[in-house]
């Protein structure tokens, strides 16, 4: 359906702002560690960065149980969890989340290297020099093209191993906030969703995570990132009604994100060049313009509101 909703729905304001503080003040909690530390060279950065994508979903308990938003009996359609129907619509926005981001990564290369923010080199040099520079000293550098077909190789399943982790994420963003704020309309809501979600990166963002900048122009940047990027999931979770396309797609991204550097003659900037940097903006920018040309963003399934009544997409 595709009529618009009752006016009387509104933004529960207080839960958003009570899961906003929630999942941002967790995550510098989180990261406080690292702060006191070495920052990312921080050993427990490993363990760490892992459980702070869970800090959304723990948000989504304090909303749902201790604000109940949503009510009862209609948290797992809320959520995105359950049901998924249609079923067939669903497999396939899974599928295509699994396939697409990659490949949206890969095109972010080309991009980057025809506006010049890098410089590829089909050699794979630049990427051995940094493998040998990982590597302790004394031992061998395997055959450079064998890891990179290996790193390739491993996107897939990579993604699916990421998706456990993006779950904690997704959760929050696409399952409890983007369903939240959707009274405002589709693109408030997308947008709205997507810049929260690069704020709260700012805990390792400015200890130089992502993009090497520890001043306010890495916030920026994983702001404009996370919005690009966050369209593309609020619409695979708009359209199909679920969560788990999202999810899976996040995975996706995560696993995919590496591939700049195989290919790059010298360390790139991630700003510029990298899968959350100004190509990328450009290629789902592009992506976005032909859903919006074919009416997709306009193709929305019923979902539930907090209170657990079944609405139809907003206009706008």
């Amino acid at each position: 359906m595709n009529s618009t909703i009752p006016t009387s729905r509104r933004v529960q304001w207080p839960a958003v702002i009570v899961f906003v503080a929630v999942a941002c003040a967790l995550a510098w909690l989180v990261a406080l560690p690292l702060w006191l530390g070495d920052g990312l060279a921080e050993p427990m950065s490993v363990f760490l960065l892992p459980v702070m994508m869970f800090t959304p979903a723990v948000a989504v308990l304090v909303v749902t149980f201790a604000m109940r938003v949503p009510a009862r009996g209609e948290r797992a359609r809320f959520l995105g969890l359950w049901p998924l129907r249609p079923a067939k619509r669903v497999v396939w926005l899974m599928v295509a989340a699994w396939l697409v981001p990659p490949v949206l990564v890969a095109l972010t290369v080309v991009v980057s290297a025809a506006l010049g923010f890098v410089q590829l080199d089909l050699t794979f040099a630049g990427f051995a020099a940094e493998l040998a520079k990982a590597l302790p000293d004394g031992v061998p550098v395997p055959q450079v093209e064998i890891v990179v077909f290996a790193q390739i190789a491993m996107v897939p399943l990579g993604a699916l191993f990421n998706s456990i982790f993006a779950f904690g994420e997704e959760l929050g963003w696409r399952g409890w906030l983007v369903p939240a704020l959707r009274p405002l309309g589709t693109w408030p809501a997308l947008i709205l969703s997507g810049a929260i979600w690069g704020l709260w990166h700012s805990p390792i963002i400015l200890l130089g995570y992502n993009f090497g900048r520890t001043d306010i122009t890495g916030v920026l940047f994983m702001v404009g990132g996370c919005v690009a990027w966050g369209v593309l999931l609020g619409w695979l979770r708009l359209r199909s009604a679920s969560v788990w396309p999202a999810v899976i797609a996040h995975g996706s991204l995560n696993a995919a994100a590496g591939l700049i550097v195989l290919f790059a003659a010298t360390q790139p900037d991630m700003a510029l060049a990298g899968p959350l940097g100004v190509a990328a903006w450009i290629v789902i920018a592009v992506v976005i313009l032909m859903l919006v040309l074919t009416g997709q963003f306009r193709k929305q399934p019923e979902l539930a509101d907090a209170p657990g009544r079944l609405l139809s997409p907003p206009r706008g």
